[in-house]
């Protein structure tokens, strides 16, 4: 059994920014991932990141340069569609990088890249966690090996076993399911699909159901049905039958444009339900000697355009609370979880609007106001 300085649970996004800045002070970290490897799949695609928390998380790490080569030029431009695909709303990328688009896996390379070989342990799941006093616990895997630590941070997402420690909360079903589908090779393959969808970001909403879609690099539409259904009509889809499936969900959308209806059902893998959990919104913990959460562990909420940028400055302020009160750790926590409690409060009263705006009654108009008066996307 080994002991580690900082120990994280997690190579995501939070994990991988707390990692890096931690690494700029000069402060020892190990992380310990349950992928097999770097180049596993990863869940997500394209993401804004934003100038106020993702922008200034790498900032914090140093990677601003590295981070501008992975943008995806002209992919933040919006628009809106009704269910016939005439279009309501368009807005073009304005070329500002205010919020520029980068793929979810380069960004994660880019960390990787920027941290010491063997920061990352692979194939590391995590199967138990045991305190032992004083901040310490130790950590089991599935894999048979144990490690103490002195200071663990769970950034181990939605289902995190790190969150036991500290709190007893679990996420809860909000009664929207997203069924996520990918086109490529657009432009020769899908050209009507690809010309519905645009540059960037595509939103075809109505009350209860729409289509989202975003062009990322090298000709791909991924797209995100979304649909307010209870957790039984999910389970009443055969999605390892992927022709039924991508049926079953189109169906839903009859009478819409066949150009919104093949980003459902012309997609080359099958359709993957993503059923939308949350934590219990103003989700907090009493201090726990030795311990706390980032990312969706600590806070949880419906998918709003800020969960990664939430964890990426989750990881940066932890990593700089660390940094600056190197010989008081539970200092260094509390001053992180005090501001991040208010902050992930605030963001968790936004994400629950944005979805009202995207799938409430006012759909597809209460977004566009949305994007008319505050000049950006979701």
């Amino acid at each position: 059994m080994m002991t580690t300085p900082v120990t994280i649970i997690g190579a995501g996004l939070g994990g991988l920014v707390l990692a890096r800045v931690l690494h700029v002070h000069g402060i020892p970290v190990t992380i310990y991932e349950a992928e097999p490897f770097a180049e596993s799949p990863t869940q997500g695609g394209q993401l804004d990141i934003h100038e106020h928390n993702g922008q200034v998380a790498l900032e914090a790490a140093g990677l601003t340069e590295v981070f501008r080569s992975i943008i995806h030029q002209g992919g933040a431009a919006a628009r809106a569609l009704d269910p016939h695909g005439a279009v309501l709303y368009a807005e073009p990328d304005d070329g500002t990088d205010s919020r520029p688009e980068v793929l979810r896996g380069d960004l994660r390379r880019i960390l990787r890249e920027s941290l010491p070989e063997g920061t990352i342990q692979w194939g590391k799941k995590l199967a138990g966690v045991m305190a032992l006093g004083g901040g310490r616990h130790m950590l089991s895997f599935t894999d048979g090996s144990r490690v103490t630590t002195g200071l663990l941070v769970g950034a181990d997402g939605a289902w995190s076993k790190v969150r036991s420690l500290l709190s007893d909360a679990t996420p809860e079903y909000v009664g929207t399911t997203y069924v996520e589908t990918y086109l490529h090779d657009v432009d020769r393959r899908h050209p009507a699909a690809a010309e519905a969808v645009g540059s960037g970001a595509m939103y075809a909403l109505t009350p209860g159901k729409g289509i989202t879609a975003h062009r990322e690099a090298g000709g791909v539409l991924h797209t995100y049905v979304q649909l307010n259904r209870p957790a039984e009509w999910v389970a009443g889809i055969d999605f390892t039958d992927a022709a039924a499936a991508a049926a079953r969900v189109a169906a839903e959308f009859e009478g819409w444009s066949p150009a919104l209806i093949a980003l459902i059902t012309d997609g080359e893998a099958a359709p993957v339900p993503r059923m939308i959990y949350a934590l219990p919104d103003g989700h907090r913990w009493d201090r726990v000697p030795g311990v706390t959460l980032i990312g969706d562990a600590a806070h949880l909420m419906p998918p709003a355009g800020e969960g990664a940028n939430l964890a990426m400055l989750d990881g940066a302020e932890l990593g700089q609370a660390i940094a600056a009160n190197p010989d008081d750790t539970e200092a260094a926590l509390a001053l992180y979880e005090a501001t991040m409690f208010v902050r992930s409060a605030a963001e968790a009263v936004d994400a629950h609007m944005i979805v009202d705006l995207c799938l409430g009654e006012r759909a597809p108009f209460g977004l566009i106001e949305f994007f008319t008066g505050a000049g950006g996307g979701a």
